[in-house]
């Protein structure tokens, strides 16, 4: 066991900056402060950052770590607070770390035994989730699926049976792939998509998945806020029409009852499962 008081001791710090999800008004004077203050600062688009630092006159030297070169920075990191240097560590926008580089210059510097302060700022998945109407408690922040639809999918039937309310981030050329994937596997609940959030365009969308899917406009940034399983939510069977109905006969079933039974759950003729069923057990 460890226990560590950043505050209360001489040790370098590195400090975890958010930064503006959008409005840079919402940059806290605190962050400001640290950005100032710090010896060097670390960001993962230094092009973007620049004009924060420009906004806020913040003269600080500004260097890159992003996911291509973190390996080497993490080191460089580590470096300056071997040498008692303090460092920020800040991503494009919101909490580094969070669906953005950083955790492995935070881990390797709480390790080495420095100082890793994190500062509270803007989040767009809380914000996205406050302000979805939907319950804020318990719920799981997911971040990115994968971009390939099979195993975004596998991703999915993991969290097919959480009560919880689930947070997603996506990009807007995924989001209708990914909300059509979504309801396959979870089932057609009710969602939200709040994007552009504190921007001039924010929006909010309230509905189903199968009513957010048809969407052909959705653009900028965007958070995916979906219901939490209950028990009026039908999950989809995505098992093989063969395996179904197997099951089905191994609790007692008829194999022609349990056709029957596939076919009605999954709106199909009782004609399409036994093809299958006698293709797979030839």
């Amino acid at each position: 066991m460890e226990r560590r008081q950043n505050y209360q001791n001489d040790k370098a710090t590195l400090y975890l900056i958010p930064t503006p999800i959008g409005n840079l008004k919402d940059m806290t004077f605190r962050a400001v402060e640290i950005m100032q203050s710090v010896d060097v600062l670390f960001a993962e688009d230094t092009r973007v950052t620049r004009k924060l630092l420009t906004h806020f006159a913040i003269k600080t030297d500004l260097k890159s770590y992003h996911e291509h070169n973190k390996t080497i920075k993490t080191e460089v990191i580590i470096d300056y607070l071997k040498a008692g240097k303090s460092v920020g560590l800040c991503s494009d926008a919101g909490m580094p770390l969070v669906s953005d580089p950083g955790f492995e210059a935070g881990q390797a510097a709480f390790v080495a035994g420095f100082n890793v302060v994190a500062l509270p700022g803007a989040s767009a998945g809380i914000t996205g989730l406050v302000m979805s109407g939907f319950r804020a408690h318990p719920h799981l922040f997911y971040g990115f699926l994968d971009s390939k639809s099979g195993k975004r999918q596998a991703e999915l039937k993991r969290l097919q049976m959480i009560p919880d309310t689930l947070i997603f981030y996506e990009a807007p050329h995924r989001i209708k792939d990914t909300l059509l994937d979504v309801e396959k596997v979870l089932g057609d609940r009710q969602a939200v998509i709040a994007r552009e959030i504190s921007k001039k365009f924010e929006e909010v969308i309230r509905g189903r998945l199968s009513e957010l899917a048809v969407l052909d406009d959705i653009q900028g940034e965007i958070v995916l806020i979906v219901e939490g399983f209950n028990e009026t939510i039908e999950v989809k069977d995505l098992r093989p029409l063969s395996a179904a109905v197997d099951d089905l006969i191994s609790q007692g079933m008829t194999k022609s009852e349990a056709m029957k039974k596939v076919a009605s759950k999954r709106g199909i003729t009782k004609s399409v499962v036994y093809r299958e069923y006698l293709q797979n057990h030839e």
